[in-house]
């Protein structure tokens, strides 16, 4: 080894970690916000994919829409995670084929109280929601939705009587309910949804999917390894 290089790499053995962490190379991701184990749990297995492939994971949470736009545009190198078929309306993500976790899209209520039957049973119903969320968008198309930037603007609705329901992930809306200290407020079951969620990719970083898929399917059966 050359004088240079074992002075380079003896250089590189004393820095600390953070310095180290800082010279990766970064993916910035977009997530909506809001107080989200989900997004959480997401967030730590693809922070430990991404590192073991040498790169590091930064999540911004952004309002609504933007969200997935800024990530189909390239603004974001990523959305954190999503549904199946994101890509049909947004060509500029794909897909990375591994299930992170499955969502579970419920009904929380305070004081109203029916028989859960499919979408169509939420009809006489006022309801909030997040923007951004997909597929209650697409299967409350007619009824009446009140769309906000957060869950917790969603509970706020339903707690000043505004809405009669809010949809949304049963984790995400138990955080709210639980930080916010809110009485009275429930799940109907069963689930409207339940179904895996996915991380995206800008096309520009197409070429790293089969390998952060391979990674990803690893760290899902063994997070602890290295």
């Amino acid at each position: 080894m050359r004088r240079r290089d074992f002075l380079g790499s003896a250089v590189l053995g004393m820095l600390p970690a953070r310095v180290l962490a800082q010279a990766l190379p970064v993916m910035n991701v977009s997530t909506l916000v809001g107080d989200d184990p989900a997004a959480e749990t997401a967030a730590q297995i693809l922070r430990e994919a991404y590192s073991r492939l040498g790169r590091k994971l930064v999540v911004h949470q952004l309002p609504g829409e933007r969200s997935l736009v800024y990530a189909n545009e390239g603004k974001m190198d990523g959305e954190l995670y999503r549904k199946l078929g994101l890509d049909r309306d947004y060509p500029n993500l794909v897909i990375v084929p591994v299930p992170l976790l499955t969502f579970e899209l419920v009904i929380f209520t305070r004081g109203t109280s029916f028989v859960v039957n499919g979408w169509d049973s939420l009809r006489p119903y006022t309801m909030g929601f997040v923007r951004g969320n997909k597929i209650a968008q697409e299967n409350t198309r007619g009824m009446k939705v009140e769309q906000v930037s957060t869950m917790q603007q969603a509970f706020e609705k339903l707690m000043m009587g505004r809405t009669d329901l809010v949809l949304g992930h049963r984790a995400s809306g138990m955080a709210v309910v639980r930080s916010q200290q809110l009485e009275g407020v429930t799940v109907l079951e069963p689930p409207l949804a339940s179904f895996p969620v996915y991380h995206y990719v800008n096309k520009k970083h197409a070429a790293l999917v089969p390998e952060l898929a391979r990674v990803l399917k690893q760290v899902l059966r063994n997070p602890s390894a290295g």
